[in-house]
């Protein structure tokens, strides 16, 4: 398991290279599919935070990176958001992209400068399963909950396995379980978890099998960023349907959390 200091050096160079949604999501399958698959997660998180979220909220959005969820916010008629990314190349430039927000470089298990009971809402997507310590995940929660207003609305992205946990170097895969009674801990009840993605991403809590297969295919399918284009454009119509019509996934799933008042 790589220290914090590791992980943030590892964000800090591939993000200084690719500030894309490839730097920020799959980077194995490339650039034009990742696009494909950052259409599918934008219409989840519209369609799922235009039916709770309060327009002219306030909006800590942790782990910015490119900015795709700042724009979601935007989108959504959040009045004001502070961004904040573990690094320099992504503040810098989101700075640059979004002059009409604040942003500031921050770990999320240390939020420190932020004051209490600031914000409407926290958005922290596809980053928390990039936290490999199990104490610094349940700071950054903490941190989320001072934060907030109370009744105020957590928006993550998760890999909610109902399999075993899986931990690699940069990436720890917790369980369903795990994570509610962590978020429980912090003063979060879990309001509603959706599929975000099904197909487009890694089957982590798939059977072994499948998810060899199917991360093979999508390796395959994506070998040069035109293949990459078309693998992405077939998949998109059934992704769209497949994250609307099923209530679990074996990939990324959104969950709304209200911090208990």
């Amino acid at each position: 398991m790589a220290t914090h200091s590791e992980l943030r050096d590892f964000w800090e160079r591939r993000l200084e290279g690719d500030w894309t949604a490839s730097g920020v999501g799959y980077r194995a399958l490339g650039r034009s599919f990742n696009t494909w698959m950052y259409r599918v997660r934008q219409e989840v998180f519209l369609r799922e935070l235009s039916q709770i979220a309060t327009r002219g909220c306030s909006v800590l959005d942790v782990g910015s990176g490119t900015g795709f969820y700042v724009r979601q916010w935007e989108r959504l008629g959040a009045s004001a958001v502070t961004g904040c990314d573990v690094t320099d190349a992504a503040v810098q430039r989101l700075a640059d992209r979004f002059p009409e927000h604040r942003f500031v470089r921050r770990d999320a298990a240390d939020l420190g400068g932020i004051d209490a009971d600031t914000f409407d809402a926290v958005s922290c997507m596809d980053m928390l399963f990039h936290i490999t310590d199990d104490e610094r995940y349940g700071r950054a929660l903490a941190e989320f909950a001072r934060v907030l207003r109370p009744g105020g609305l957590l928006v993550v992205s998760e890999n909610c396995l109902q399999r075993p946990e899986r931990r690699g170097e940069h990436q720890a895969d917790r369980t369903l379980e795990w994570i509610t009674a962590a978020a429980d801990k912090a003063g979060f009840d879990v309001l509603r978890r959706v599929p975000m993605l099904m197909l487009m991403n890694a089957q982590v809590d798939a059977p072994m099998l499948w998810r060899k297969v199917w991360g093979g295919a999508l390796r395959a399918a994506t070998v040069t960023e035109s293949t990459g284009w078309l693998a992405g454009a077939a998949l998109y119509p059934l992704e769209r349907r497949l994250v609307k019509g099923r209530r679990e996934s074996p990939t990324t799933e959104l969950l709304l959390c209200r911090l208990r008042a």
